[in-house]
């Protein structure tokens, strides 16, 4: 059999090659972007910091497991508060002062690690306060993307931010592990705090997005309730939340990666590090190669579709006997999470009119975010009345059969399509 021409090669290379062309043709994007890749990396380095330091204070499993019920309770009540005004205020000022609110969780954090042994308190009230300034930051960038961008390009932003998510999760942490060694806690928290202050400065330079409606939207508790009514009424948009809620509750077992490193595969604990990264490359190979994404014209199809592939890598990361087999089928799970992500993402900044966008991704990052807890809990209950093994195979076959009852229960979701170019 000949070979393919070298021309023709590149041209399915390019075809599969992740979409640029928000990034070309967007000033406002290219800021976005920018200010993104450093904020995301530097959150990072509190991440690691949070954990190393309540570690050090009190030696105790449940209070590091606490550090996630405290940053939860300040994503809802941050969201809730957001609900509010996301809409009825300009975006480039509600981004800005989102940054304000990120510095000054970051500055709780570092001030305690300066003191050198901060009360365990200090230490959550600086989670809550970052969470429930991310509960307006963002939601008010997802609302700005789907203004400055065409319909046919929020594909490519997408799979363009889950490239800085992932690689983000990927580079951050060993950044942070090396900060936190050669010199503390203090300088990860201060590199946070600095790359806040970049993506203020991006922020700054938008242009002003005040709300598109010359009469201003609802406010106050009337503008929540409008929010929560416009999710629950719209079946696509709840379809989106509803798989995905499936999908984390289920098929996320992160917290058995340390019973299942030593007592399936039989490795050191410390190897378990190689079972989140395994998750986050396949993800950023799935970003990269989202060039195809873009031409997809059936999407809510593709999220059913990536959410039942994810229950099955899943399903088989839990049968796996070998190590490497196991990290493939993470790998594998990474990749099919990121396409639905950029599906789902991509739905919702279509389906939301612009006058609610900012509350309707409010409880977008609720879901999402909320999703992975209740999923620690589902999985640790289930492997604690059978075993470990049965908790995550048992989760990813709910994933499959939960991915088929959303699509006979939300024609909807099987019946959206991305719109036509203009």
């Amino acid at each position: 059999m000949n070979d393919p021409p070298p021309r023709a090669s590149r041209s399915r290379l390019r075809r599969l090659a992740i979409d640029l062309s928000p990034l070309r043709t967007s000033r406002e994007f290219r800021l976005l972007w920018t200010g993104l890749l450093v904020t995301a990396t530097g959150s990072q380095f509190t991440l690691v910091a949070v954990f190393v330091q309540v570690t050090n204070l009190t030696d105790s499993e449940a209070a590091v497991g606490a550090t996630g019920l405290a940053y939860l309770l300040g994503l809802v009540a941050g969201s809730l508060g957001g609900g509010a005004i996301l809409d009825a205020w300009d975006r480039r000022r509600l981004l800005m002062m989102a940054q304000v609110g990120l510095a000054a969780g970051s500055a709780i954090l570092l001030a305690g690690a300066l003191v050198g042994e901060p009360p365990l308190w200090l230490v959550y009230a600086g989670l809550a306060v970052l969470a429930a300034s991310s509960s307006f930051d963002g939601p008010t960038r997802s609302a700005i993307t789907a203004r400055i961008l065409e319909p046919a390009q929020l594909p490519a932003a997408q799979a363009l931010n889950q490239v800085v998510w992932n690689t983000a999760a990927l580079i951050g942490p060993l950044l942070a592990g090396v900060v936190i060694v050669w010199w503390d806690v203090t300088v990860a928290y201060a590199i946070d705090l600095a790359s806040i202050g970049c993506m203020f400065v991006a922020a700054s330079l938008l242009r002003k997005m005040p709300p598109v409606r010359e009469d201003h939207a609802d406010t106050g508790l009337r503008a929540i309730r409008e929010g929560f009514r416009f999710a629950r009424k719209h079946r696509l948009i709840m379809a989106t939340f509803v798989i995905d809620l499936i999908a984390m509750i289920f098929g996320l077992p992160r917290v058995l990666f340390p019973f299942i490193i030593v007592d399936q595969f039989q490795r050191s604990p410390k190897a378990i590090g190689l079972l989140f990264a395994a998750l986050a490359v396949g993800a950023l190979l799935g970003a990269l190669t989202s060039g195809w994404t873009g031409r997809v014209h059936r999407q809510g199809l593709a999220v059913i579709v990536s959410v039942g592939a994810w229950g099955v890598a899943i399903a088989a990361f839990g049968w796996s006997g070998t190590f490497w087999l196991g990290l493939a089928m993470l790998a594998l799970a990474g990749w099919a999470d990121v396409i639905s992500a950029i599906f789902r993402t991509t739905i919702l900044q279509m389906s939301a009119p612009d006058r609610l966008r900012g509350r309707l991704f409010g409880i977008h990052i609720l879901v999402v975010t909320g999703g992975p807890r209740l999923g620690d809990v589902e999985a640790g209950v289930v492997a604690r009345l059978a075993s470990p093994t049965f908790s995550i195979v048992s989760g990813g076959i709910a994933c499959v059969l939960g991915a088929g009852l959303v699509a006979l229960l939300y024609p909807e979701l099987r019946r959206a399509r991305a719109p036509h170019p203009t």
